[in-house]
């Protein structure tokens, strides 16, 4: 019984979270190809959560001694990938704001030397 309880427990908490990311996407709070990964490791944590047994047979697969430390070790890899994923479009975004700001120099400049003219 308790099991039941905290397996719907997960699943409305899961459920809400993607409530949240859908929220923010429709708001244009988050970009759709920015929250690609977020709705996939969601719906991959509402399947694990109505399907148990396949938490356990991940479980069995990696070598774990116990369901919670496979679980601990899913988690940190897609939060890894989250993270891999964001720094890739901060470093892609530095590098445009950077030949922007070049690019805005450089129109300055040619203004500049038609006002002299």
């Amino acid at each position: 019984m308790q099991n039941t309880i905290l397996q719907y427990f997960f699943i409305i908490g899961v459920v809400f979270f993607i409530g949240i990311i859908i929220f923010f996407l429709r708001k244009n709070a988050l970009s759709l190809r920015y929250t690609l990964l977020w709705l996939i490791s969601a719906f991959l944590m509402l399947i694990i959560s109505i399907f148990p047994s396949i938490l356990i047979f991940i479980t069995k697969i990696l070598g774990f001694q116990v369901a919670s430390n496979a679980l601990y070790a899913l988690i940190l890899g897609f939060f890894l990938m989250i993270l891999l994923s964001l720094t890739s479009i901060v470093s892609r975004q530095t590098e445009r704001i950077k030949m922007l700001a070049q690019a805005i120099a450089l129109l300055e400049k040619r203004l500049r030397d038609i006002e002299e003219k």
